[in-house]
C-alpha cells in the first residue's frame, strides 16, 4: 500500500521501537520506585529529548496519554487555575480543543471563536479584538490538521504577551516536521503527541512554561509535576523520547524533500485534473495537500484511491468515511462543492518518488471510479 495519510498517524521507526523493548521486557519497574534507577533514568532522558524538539528544558515538558489530553489539561487546567472566565480559540481547531472548548462553555465559561480567511489563516487582528479583560488563554493551533495551513503564532504571541494573557498551541501536526522555538512563538502552552512523528501511540506530552499555573484534570499519585497522576508509561514515554531525538537530527532533509514531491503531486493534479489545493499555497506543512476535486465526493475518492492501494484522507482521521463537507473548509468559506469533494494527501519520511509516480499513474482510473 503507498500510504499517504501521515497526518493521521506514522508508522513507529524501527529505532523507536528497539528503544522502547528493553523497557517492555527487562526493565518494567515503576519508576517511581527508589530502586528503579533504569526506567527513571529512560524518562528522564525522554524529557530532555522532547524539551530539545521544542528549544526549552527539560523541566518543562509534562507527560499525558496523547495530543487529546494535553489539549484538555491546557485549557480546562488553566481556566481552573484563573480568574478568567473567558476562552479565545478558532473555528478550525481539532476536535479535541473544539470539543473542550464546547465543554467549558457548558460549564458558564464564555468562549469566542475566531474564523480563519479563505487561505486558512487566523488573522493576528481578530485574535487581538476578541481578547478581554477577563480572558484566562488563548488557543490557536499550529498547523491544521486537515489543510497543514501553517497559523501565525509569533505574531499571535506578542500580542497575548502584551495583554498578559497565557497562550496555548495545538502543535500535534507541527511537531517534528518543522522547527518550533516555544519562546520565539511566544507559547505558554504547547500540546504534542507522539503518534504524529514516528512515536507510539498513547502517549503525549505538555510544554508548561515556568511560572504558568494549571489545575490538574487527573488526580492520584502527584505523578509528572502534580499535573498528571498516574504510573508513568515508561515505553511509550522512552519512544516518544526516541522519535523525538530523530526527528531533530532529520528534519532539515525530509522538509526539503517531502516538500519536492508534495509539489510534484500538486502539480499533477492541477493539470491533470480539474483539482484545487486548498488554503495557503506556501505557509503549509511540508508532504501536506488538501485538494478539492468538484464534482466528486471525497469519501467516494478515498474509497477508489483504496482500491488502488493508496491510503489517503477526506479529512481528518475521526471523519474520513463523512459524507459531509469538512468543518475546517466550511468555515474557510470554501465553496460547498469543493468541500464536499476534499482529500488529504499527506506524505512521510518513506514516501518515494516511486509512490508519487503510480499515483500519477493511477490517477485516471480512480477519478473515473470516483464518478461512476
Amino acid at each position: 500500500m503507498i500510504y499517504l495519510d501521515h497526518a493521521a498517524t506514522t508508522e513507529p521507526h524501527e529505532k523507536v521501537i528497539a528503544a522502547m523493548q528493553p523497557y517492555l521486557e527487562e526493565h518494567y519497574c515503576n519508576p517511581s520506585a527508589v530502586y528503579a534507577t533504569a526506567e527513571a533514568d529512560a524518562v528522564r532522558n525522554a524529557r530532555t529529548a522532547v524539551a530539545d524538539l521544542l528549544g526549552t528544558s527539560a523541566r518543562n515538558i509534562v507527560f499525558t496519554g496523547g495530543g487529546s489530553e494535553a489539549d484538555n489539561l491546557a485549557l480546562k487546567g488553566a481556566v481552573e487555575a484563573a480568574d478568567g472566565q473567558h476562552v479565545v480559540t478558532t473555528t478550525i481547531e481539532h476536535s479535541a480543543v473544539v470539543e473542550t472548548a464546547t465543554w467549558l462553555e457548558d460549564h458558564g465559561i464564555d468562549v469566542t471563536r475566531v474564523t480563519p480567511g479563505r487561505d486558512g489563516r487566523v488573522d493576528p487582528t481578530d485574535i487581538a479584538d476578541a481578547i478581554q479583560p477577563d480572558t484566562a488563554i488563548v488557543s490557536v493551533m499550529h498547523a491544521n490538521n486537515e489543510t497543514g495551513v501553517i497559523q501565525p503564532l509569533e505574531a499571535i504571541g506578542e500580542i497575548t504577551d502584551e495583554h498578559d494573557v497565557l497562550f496555548h498551541s495545538d502543535t500535534v501536526q507541527s511537531a517534528g516536521k518543522i522547527p518550533i522555538d516555544v519562546d520565539e512563538l511566544g507559547l505558554d502552552l504547547a500540546s504534542l503527541s507522539a503518534h504524529k512523528f514516528y512515536g507510539p501511540k498513547g502517549v503525549g506530552a505538555l510544554y508548561v512554561r515556568d511560572g504558568v499555573e494549571l489545575e490538574p484534570i487527573i488526580h492520584g499519585g502527584g505523578q509528572e509535576r502534580g499535573l498528571r497522576s498516574g504510573t508513568e508509561n515508561v515505553p511509550g514515554i522512552v519512544g516518544m523520547g526516541k522519535a523525538a531525538e530523530l526527528a531533530v537530527d532529520d528534519m532539515v532533509e525530509r522538509r526539503e524533500r517531502l516538500g519536492e514531491l508534495r509539489d510534484e503531486l500538486v502539480a499533477t493534479l492541477q493539470t491533470e485534473t480539474d483539482a484545487t489545493l486548498v488554503g495557503h499555497p506556501d505557509r503549509r506543512l511540508p508532504g501536506y495537500a488538501m485538494m478539492g476535486f468538484p464534482e466528486l465526493s471525497g469519501a467516494d475518492l478515498v474509497q477508489a484511491f483504496a482500491d488502488h492501494d493508496i491510503a489517503v484522507s477526506s479529512g481528518s482521521a475521526c471523519h474520513s468515511g463523512d459524507r459531509s463537507p469538512s468543518r475546517v473548509l466550511m468555515e474557510m468559506a470554501i465553496d460547498t462543492n469543493l468541500a464536499f469533494g476534499a482529500v488529504r494527501f499527506s506524505l512521510g519520511r518513506d514516501t518515494t518518488s516511486e509512490d508519487v509516480q503510480y499515483v500519477k499513474d493511477q490517477l485516471g482510473r480512480v477519478l473515473e471510479e470516483a464518478r461512476t
